[in-house]
């Protein structure tokens, strides 16, 4: 995010406006993303992360600062990991894991969907320029804060469901592939923080950036649909 607001560093009041729009934009859908993976766990039947306090939409109890900083540094990034005894799931460990995994990502999907409504049937609007930010009425603030709502929600529910170990997709593929693929899969496991480390490293380090191009394809696609 520090590359996205370094363009409005010569307009103070449009870097604020822009900035406080996300902070307010990650926050919110981290603390949605936890608390859709505990909803879902207790709605399986297991009761850990609401022993936990993880059962809330209270963003403390769900930021991560290693998964926060990178949301700021590069735009994407994750959560404090939200405590599972997939063994407790009623519907048995991989195929529960895999239904809490998704649960994040989509609330996501579904937090976007709800905050573009306003926008999408012209209720508030996003301010023309934000040269002029500080002209804006309080509908137009309320636009921008919207907006970027969409936005980085979709970011987070795109990024999250790559299948890389430790992310939602990877427990996803795991619960819906052929066991034996599930099995060879889970083995690449150890391998994924790293893996992941080294793709966001060659996306800051030269011309190529694996995730930018796949969060960006498909995000831009979902956010034509939902805006």
């Amino acid at each position: 995010m520090i590359w996205f607001l370094s363009d409005l560093a010569g307009n103070p009041e449009a870097l604020l406006a822009v900035f406080a729009a996300v902070c307010v934009a990650l926050v919110t859908g981290i603390a949605f993303h936890e608390f859709s993976h505990a909803w879902m766990a207790y709605q399986l039947g297991d009761g850990t992360a609401a022993s936990m306090g993880r059962l809330t939409l209270n963003p403390v109890r769900h930021l991560d600062p290693l998964g926060t900083l990178l949301l700021f540094l590069v735009g994407f990034g994750w959560g404090k990991p939200t405590p599972v005894n997939p063994y407790r799931l009623r519907t048995g460990p991989r195929r529960g894991n895999a239904l809490v995994a998704a649960a994040g990502p989509l609330s996501n999907f579904l937090f976007a969907v709800l905050a573009a409504l306003p926008l999408r049937m012209g209720w508030v609007d996003v301010p023309r320029s934000l040269d002029r930010i500080g002209e804006a009425t309080g509908n137009e603030v309320l636009g921008l804060f919207l907006f970027y709502i969409v936005l980085f929600n979709v970011i987070l529910g795109v990024f999250n469901l790559i299948p890389i170990h430790p992310l939602d997709g990877f427990k996803v593929a795991v619960g819906v592939l052929p066991r034996q693929a599930a099995v060879e899969l889970e083995r690449l496991a150890p391998w994924g923080p790293g893996i992941l480390m080294a793709l966001i490293a060659i996306g800051w380090l030269t011309p190529f950036n694996p995730l930018g191009r796949i969060i960006g394809g498909v995000g831009s696609r979902i956010l034509e649909l939902v805006l």
